[in-house]
């Protein structure tokens, strides 16, 4: 067991750029075991006291851009920060210590899974989590809330592996259309142009998407963050008039689809990504997501970041809506201006444009374009895009 400890306890050391591990489900296995050894033999010392967990610290203050090297993709990643979870502090709530027990209750079912061998969703394991400790949640919102917290955060900075070698995976959300053939192996290829509005259903399966072979003829990669904005535009074949592929995670960005958009971008390096979002610093902030990645995944952004550019909506494209269609900011909405005004990640014309968005107080939604006619969306990305209209 000394061997063990001193083998994988090599991910608790000192390094600028932290970051979580894909890992055999052995290997978690083992970071498991050193976690719940080094806790016994605390608990066994003469004078046993429940130490710190040592967590890496997810808070702004700790995170840094990372600029690429030949490259012009930059992340978010975390730097050699701990911050603790102690069961003995005296202002511990019991909310506080009931995290704890749940922190503990996740990486034992996580334990069971790789036993077996299986993945499971974050659905699943949420049923799982309140059939089998029902004594330990007082509603389905507090095991949701667990799963969320402790799965995507705790346990992944805990044991500095990723959620995936977890054995959790994502559930299918985002959706694929457009010149693109995707064949999984050993099936038939999917032509994603001939999957109407519907679109081509991204797999949770990251080890899926990775095995993926991929073709197209495609000159522009589409994220479009809204569902009904991607169905209008598939539904148009507007990758027949503008040779692309569009892709959706219907609202903010979950893994799977980062995932997808980031093996595309590897695939295809030549092809410009470009961002369709809502005028407002909420949709900025999803734009960011798939840029940068996130503080609160800070440990596994640098996997899934992609140099994506801002197609629209954008400031200049005010002039093409009524007055009367713009949208007052919501308080969350300024909060969240402030969060990335203050932060380090966004350029200065990305800056300009928040600063025009809390000056004015007002946002845009991309359906103010369908004043100018129902056509004029796909006639709207043709001329942005073939006059470089992106930043």
């Amino acid at each position: 067991m000394d061997d063990l400890s001193k083998s994988d306890m090599k991910f608790f050391s000192d390094q600028q750029h932290c970051f979580a591990d894909i890992l055999l489900p052995h290997e978690v296995q083992a970071r498991i075991q050193v976690v719940v050894l080094n806790f016994l033999k605390i608990l066994s010392s003469p004078d046993p006291a429940i130490s710190d967990l040592p967590l890496i610290n997810r808070k702004s203050s700790n995170s840094r851009v990372s600029e690429g090297i030949l490259t012009d993709v930059s992340w978010i990643f975390l730097s050699h920060s701990f911050c603790s979870r102690s069961l003995m502090k005296a202002n511990a709530t019991k909310a506080f210590i009931r995290d704890i027990c749940f922190l503990w209750k996740v990486m034992e079912m996580c334990f069971e899974i790789l036993i077996q061998d299986k993945r499971v969703t974050q659905r699943e394991l949420f049923y799982k989590l309140l059939c089998d400790s029902p004594h330990y949640f007082s509603s389905q919102l507090q095991v949701n809330r667990t799963i969320q917290e402790l799965c995507a955060k705790d346990v992944v900075a805990l044991l500095r592996c990723s959620r995936y070698s977890l054995g959790i995976m994502a559930s299918r959300k985002g959706l694929v259309a457009g010149r693109i053939l995707l064949q999984e192996p050993n099936q038939e290829a999917v032509d994603c142009s001939a999957c109407g509005s519907s679109g081509y259903a991204i797999s949770g399966d990251l080890n899926l998407l990775e095995s993926l072979s991929t073709k197209t003829d495609a000159r522009y990669i589409v994220v479009v963050e809204k569902h009904a904005i991607f169905q209008r535009l598939a539904e148009d074949n507007v990758f027949n008039q503008i040779p692309s592929i569009l892709l959706t995670a219907k609202g903010y960005p979950d893994i799977a689809t980062r995932f997808l958009l980031h093996r595309m971008s590897r695939a295809f390096p030549d092809l410009p990504i470009l961002a369709l979002v809502d005028w407002n610093p909420a949709r900025l902030a999803i734009l960011s997501t798939y840029k940068f990645g996130s503080i609160g995944m800070g440990l596994e952004a640098y996997r899934y970041a992609c140099n994506v550019k801002w197609l629209g909506l954008r400031g200049d494209d005010l002039q093409l809506i009524p007055q009367q269609s713009l949208a007052p900011l919501k308080p969350r909405d300024l909060q969240i201006a402030r969060s990335l005004i203050s932060s380090t990640i966004l350029r200065d014309n990305y800056r300009q444009e928040l600063a025009v968005m809390m000056q004015s107080g007002q946002g845009a939604e991309i359906e103010a374009l369908y004043f100018n006619g129902y056509d004029y969306l796909v006639k709207y990305l043709a001329k942005k895009i073939v006059q470089a209209n992106y930043i």
